[in-house]
């Protein structure tokens, strides 16, 4: 059982009256790990388990669980170890999708589900509506970020004004200004694709296709145990073909996590994409599994150069979630905003983190 399967594990326990909370689920995680494949089953139970009723209990929740993870049988496809349909392009949508994604009620349902909880019916729905809402989040973005000043570094374009007054009987209400453009903020975003992230990377993606669609500078790298940069493949008009690009491309999907040595890699190989006019995101859920110092020291690097650090970890979806592990304790300090992605809502948020940038 991989490390993002006891996560939801974990999460259908406590969706079925099992008390454990973010401490329990580490145990787990760390137990099953620590377990062969085929006694996933007894390490679950040792971590998960509270009291007799939960011990009692146990067999049939883990069976539930097993019947839950069955999917309907369709054409599909894995990209970062996630199922995606492939009988239809996610750039259309049948009328029936339509219906089903009428109403603000189920569009609020939807922008607040985790993404490892997700229903398996509910797969189409979201995904149609997150390549929207973040289409239009990237765009509004990408015209904010890009502005005409008006203060001391800008002066009156008399031409202009002049030709704007005619219409308002040559009075010239409407000043308009020339200056130097403010340059557009770059964007450099590193994505999880190891296994512990595989519910949540394909999200992400969607995410960073959206950016890279609307931003000039934007640059898209995935890791697990090295660093890919993916910018030309998500620059595809449709997601759908983006998203089968790197289906074909030869990252590690759904393997370790070596966050230390990928941001050491960004650092040697690609820093003079790191400017000061850069926002840095990083999409992980922090579980390292090389030196945390390593990790730490990079970030630190990467927070003098750029001019904003975000981390977007799933975990935080989490409600009684603490950064428990070292490489997370250790990386906080140069971090400038450590927020939860573990949602379309979540993501969403980011506007709010860059719209003073």
């Amino acid at each position: 059982m991989t490390t993002s399967e006891t996560v939801r594990f974990c999460r259908f326990a406590r969706a079925n009256g099992f008390s454990g909370g973010i401490t329990e689920t580490l145990a787990a995680v760390e137990a099953v790990h620590s377990v062969a494949e085929g006694s996933a089953r007894f390490a679950l139970r040792a971590a998960v388990c509270s009291s007799k009723g939960e011990w009692d209990a146990f067999d049939e929740l883990y069976e539930g669980f097993l019947r839950s993870r069955i999917p309907p049988v369709r054409k599909r496809t894995t990209v970062c170890g996630v199922w995606m349909l492939t009988g239809r392009s996610s750039d259309s949508t049948a009328g029936g999708d339509k219906k089903e994604m009428s109403g603000a009620g189920v569009h609020a349902r939807l922008k607040k589900m985790d993404f490892s909880t997700l229903p398996q019916q509910d797969q189409r729905p979201l995904e149609q509506l997150a390549e929207r809402l973040l289409r239009r989040m990237s765009w509004r973005l990408s015209r904010r970020l890009t502005s005409q000043p008006s203060g001391r570094l800008a002066r009156i374009d008399l031409r202009r004004t002049i030709r704007r007054s005619v219409a308002r009987g040559g009075e010239p209400i409407d000043l308009r200004y020339k200056g130097r453009r403010r340059q557009q903020a770059a964007v450099v975003m590193l994505i999880d694709i190891s296994g512990s992230m595989s519910v949540y990377s394909l999200f992400f993606l969607r995410f960073a296709h959206a950016i890279e669609r609307h931003f000039k500078r934007a640059d898209t790298f995935v890791f697990s145990t090295s660093l890919l940069r993916v910018s030309r493949l998500l620059r595809s008009r449709k997601l759908s073909d983006a998203l089968a690009a790197l289906a074909g491309c030869a990252a590690d999907w759904a393997g370790g996590t070596k966050i230390g040595e990928s941001l050491g890699e960004l650092n040697r190989r690609h820093g003079a994409l790191l400017t000061r006019d850069t926002v840095f995101l990083i999409l992980s859920d922090g579980w390292d599994t090389g030196d945390p110092r390593r990790m730490a020291a990079e970030l630190a690097a990467i927070q003098k150069k750029v001019r904003r650090v975000i981390f977007l970890n799933p975990l935080l979806g989490l409600a009684d979630y603490q950064p428990a592990t070292e490489a997370i304790a250790r990386a906080l300090p140069y971090t400038d905003v450590f927020a939860p992605a573990h949602s379309l809502e979540s993501l969403l948020e980011l506007e709010k983190h860059l719209s003073h940038v």
